[in-house]
């Protein structure tokens, strides 16, 4: 079994592959939209509140994981709520660069900063709605 991550976006996929391209180095490997899916026999008309040119379904890889994503009606699409995205780093400087990136214009519900079982620890949800962990772990001993 393999388990996979699916965000929605109202209406902002592209902006937000973009942004993640720019600042966690994500690689789009492929994403269509609804105008090249009616293309090839699809549906011919995305659903209420999106357009032609919103991503229908796309894939991206953050480090060693497949990610996939859409563009939703912006109604349908509600922040995520009690799951995480968890990112971990090997440094406290990418630790913290990548909370300074995804936090603006997003929630802090965790400042950065260090807890019994991280350097570097904080939580948030990122402008697209989507809620972050980043992690630079201390080693753990055996329990």
């Amino acid at each position: 079994m393999k388990v996979n991550i699916y965000l929605n976006f109202p209406g902002k996929c592209e902006e937000a592959l973009n942004f993640y391209e720019k600042h966690l180095g994500a690689k789009v490997v492929s994403k269509g939209t609804w105008a090249a899916m009616a293309g090839m026999g699809g549906p011919q008309d995305p659903p209420p509140g999106l357009k032609p040119e919103h991503i229908i379904h796309a894939r991206f890889t953050l480090g060693d994981t497949v990610v996939m994503a859409s563009d939703g009606p912006p109604e349908r699409v509600q922040p995520m709520r009690s799951a995480y995205v968890t990112l971990s780093v090997d440094s406290n400087e990418e630790a913290e660069r990548i909370y300074n990136a995804l936090t603006e214009g997003g929630e802090v519900f965790m400042p950065m900063g260090e807890t019994f079982f991280a350097h570097r620890f904080g939580q948030f949800r990122d402008k697209f709605g989507v809620n972050w962990m980043v992690i630079h772990e201390k080693p753990m001993g055996a329990r």
